[in-house]
């Protein structure tokens, strides 16, 4: 139990950190609601599971490779972009305000958070950060550990998803559609921001590559 709780800690911690998850969950949580911010973290969640899956078999070790990362530092860039540009452009649509009926499929924000989450940033920091938590506690006489470790790591972050949509559930309700507008307008600025850094990124490995 004690090692289920430390992980839960780590999970938090590894969380807190603001990445592109966060800011398109709180983007859609001011504009739609809890269960549609939540749905962009289900959607990070659901990259993080297969991830760990893929750790479990060893399967990890591919993503690490310059010729597969490189890519996926433009193609993380290029969705960004994409989801940059429908947050600025959109900003004064698709708001809902607290007390009124949700339109948006929570499909498409649950989509949002898949193309957040298989970036090289995500797939990166889980092969170097994770990779090595969770490696180191992976023992062929007591696989079970490796489990716990990983469930407790997630079940940090959903506690962070869950605490962080608490909040914005609670701040929208005090927002007009104006400042929600404007809310969703620096989401798209932020996200834009952090495909620069990816392309800035790939720029880097192919420097060194040379």
């Amino acid at each position: 139990m004690s090692l289920y709780v430390a992980y839960v800690m780590v999970g938090l911690a590894i969380a807190m950190p603001v990445g592109a998850i966060t800011v398109e969950m709180t983007k859609q949580g001011l504009k739609n609601g809890f269960m549609h911010g939540w749905a962009v973290g289900i959607g990070g969640m659901t990259i993080d599971v297969l991830l760990i899956v893929a750790l479990y078999f060893g399967l990890a070790q591919f993503l690490s490779l310059p010729f597969i990362q490189m890519p996926l530092w433009i193609i993380g860039a290029v969705f960004l972009f994409m989801l940059a540009y429908d947050s600025i452009k959109n900003a004064d649509k698709d708001i809902t305000l607290a007390g009124e009926k949700v339109e948006k499929s929570l499909f498409t924000t649950y989509r949002n958070g898949l193309i957040v989450a298989v970036s090289p940033g995500n797939l990166v920091f889980w092969v170097s950060v994770f990779g090595t938590v969770l490696a180191d506690s992976y023992k062929g006489d007591s696989p079970n550990q490796f489990l716990i470790v990983a469930f407790g790591i997630l079940s940090g972050i959903l506690l962070h998803d869950i605490g962080l949509l608490t909040i914005v559930s609670l701040t929208r309700k005090v927002m007009n559609q104006q400042m929600i507008k404007w809310a969703s307008i620096v989401a798209g600025i932020l996200l834009l921001g952090f495909g620069c850094y990816f392309i800035f990124e790939f720029y880097v490995d192919v420097k060194s590559m040379l």
